[in-house]
């Protein structure tokens, strides 16, 4: 397993609050303001990313658990930037700092792992359940 990944490496998503990311446009809540799933696929994003830009071309990265509080609201029409942070690395397993702000200040915060895969393995072993 080739990788380029360490303790301390960091990576950014950014996005913008819209109509359609709040929590009344995806149902996951009754408000015009960022929804928690948005903000959670924007943390994801970050540490996605980072993981590919790091490992092998036949590797990629799923998500494997995710502990996030979201604590503040954002309206829409303000940018949304999420950070991701390496803490820890055993075996094929990545540990991360997840975070993410909004223009006014931090948003969110949380934990996140995610296991380093090979691409065609994975897939066969979830397409062969269609069979």
């Amino acid at each position: 397993m080739e990788t380029l990944l360490k303790v301390g490496l960091k990576n950014f998503s950014e996005a913008q609050s819209t109509e359609e990311t709040t929590a009344l446009a995806i149902k996951s809540g009754s408000l015009k303001v960022l929804a928690t799933p948005v903000m959670i696929a924007l943390m994801e994003q970050a540490a996605a990313e980072l993981v590919e830009r790091n490992v092998s071309d036949d590797l990629t990265s799923v998500g494997t658990a995710i502990n996030i509080n979201h604590n503040s609201p954002t309206p829409i029409g303000l940018k949304i930037r999420a950070e991701a942070m390496i803490t820890k690395i055993d075996g094929r397993k990545i540990s991360f700092e997840i975070t993410a702000f909004d223009e006014v200040g931090e948003i969110g915060r949380g934990t996140h792992e995610r296991f380093i895969v090979n691409k065609d393995k994975f897939q066969s072993k979830a397409d062969s359940k269609l069979k």
